[in-house]
């Protein structure tokens, strides 16, 4: 079984190397492209309405990179999963690009103490490029957990980024006060790239502690450190932010391109991009009577409807207003049954049983839910909550009680975002 999953990588991200949407001999683009008129009004990835002239200008350049394919020319390797950053987010939803996670684990499934088996981290990277030659495989060892992350939509993200810390720890005060078990927490994790010269968000250095919101685990806190993170780790581009390659096998310091491969604008132009990546417009007509039922199966205690941003965003249109996000941005346990087996450290203070709610945005435009894609339905995905252990259990008996023209109304609601 862990082999069929690891070749089921090694195929689809074969495949984005050998084509995407977009191609280019050079990762830099050429001038932006201009309004495309009713086709980009139903592109799920448009820009957010009320953004500047120039704002626009450098979410097309950011597109058009988020895109490019790139090569060993272009630094590629000498580990990589993928070739660009569309193959794990396509039209910035779900996948189709998914990263394998390994560990040993005791036989109730927890962490093992030892963990030597992995000298070179435990995420599986299946393809080389740029003079490296050996893969990073699943060990042939008794007790190895494998797992699957399906990359995540990136719609809205600016949003999420947007959002107060103080709001963030203000939601997780009220759950700790609450008698029902759900109770998340703050995700403290270390910036971990060099310090962004051109960056406007925040002025954050390697080191630093900040408030984790990204990735399935809210293992990174800024979305620059996020884009230079999985140009580094999913691709081997490294850059001003991560100029230095993942360790491997092969022991290799460079590749085919020498020194950083892409430029500090190039990082910050993916990142503005996936900034300024409206959060999709509601499906018409939707039953006002689902959001009531929403908050009486407490599903709005975890996937909280809105939370306020930053007045000092420098994105003005995310400045100051109640974001729609549909998340806490916190750590919440889910029980054995949804747990990956990493020991702790791998995503900041998250341990193997918890994972950050996720946001419910652009949920119509999903085909799989959860972390791993296991659930083919959202009522199957609320379901798989409950399983022993999980915060959201009390959550989960709470709409199993409901009628199923209830239940139905609830999904429908979900169903729309």
């Amino acid at each position: 079984m862990e082999r069929t999953a690891l070749a089921l990588v090694i195929t689809l991200a074969a495949s984005a190397a050998c084509g995407a949407s977009r191609d280019a001999s050079s990762e830099e683009p050429g001038p932006a492209p201009g309004p495309t008129g009713t086709a980009e009004l139903l592109a799920i990835d448009g820009p957010i309405a009320g953004i500047t002239g120039e704002e626009r200008a450098r979410f097309d350049r950011g597109d058009f990179l988020f895109d490019v394919v790139l090569r060993e020319g272009d630094g590629l390797g000498p580990l990589f999963t993928r070739a660009n950053c569309s193959g794990c987010h396509a039209d910035a939803a779900r996948g189709p690009g998914l990263v394998q996670k390994m560990a040993l684990v005791t036989e109730d499934g927890s962490p093992a103490t030892d963990q030597s088996a992995f000298p070179f981290g435990h995420t599986v990277h299946p393809l080389t490029a740029g003079g490296g030659k050996t893969a990073i495989a699943v060990p042939s060892l008794p007790r190895v957990k494998v797992t699957s992350r399906v990359g995540p939509p990136v719609l809205g993200r600016g949003y999420m980024e947007a959002v107060l810390d103080e709001e963030i720890a203000r939601v997780a005060r009220e759950q700790a006060a609450r008698t029902d078990g759900i109770r998340g927490r703050l995700n403290h994790v270390v910036y971990a790239s060099e310090k962004n010269s051109e960056g406007t968000v925040h002025r954050h250095a390697r080191g630093d502690v900040v408030v984790g919101r990204f990735g399935l685990k809210a293992r990174i806190g800024y979305l620059d450190d996020f884009t230079a993170d999985a140009l580094q780790g999913d691709m081997g581009i490294t850059s001003p932010l991560r100029p230095d390659e993942i360790r491997n096998p092969d022991g290799l310091t460079d590749d085919a391109k020498a020194g950083v491969d892409v430029t500090l604008e190039s990082v910050n132009l993916r990142s503005d991009y996936v900034r300024l990546i409206a959060i999709p417009t509601r499906l018409p007509g939707t039953d006002a009577a689902g959001a009531e039922l929403f908050r009486r199966a407490r599903c709005d205690v975890c996937h909280v409807p809105s939370l306020r941003t930053r007045p000092d965003y420098p994105i003005a249109a995310l400045a100051g207003i109640d974001a729609p996000v549909f998340t806490d941005m916190l750590l919440h346990d889910m029980g054995p049954e949804l747990a990956d087996g990493l020991p702790p450290g791998q995503d900041g203070e998250a341990t193997a049983r918890e994972w950050r709610t996720a946001p419910l945005i652009g949920l119509r435009f999903l085909q799989t839910y959860l972390h791993d894609s296991r659930a083919h339905s959202i009522d199957e995905a609320v379901r798989l909550h409950g399983k022993e252990g999980s915060q959201a259990a009390v959550s989960v008996r709470a709409y199993e009680a409901l009628s199923a023209a209830e239940q139905k109304a609830l999904l429908d609601y979900v169903g729309s975002l």
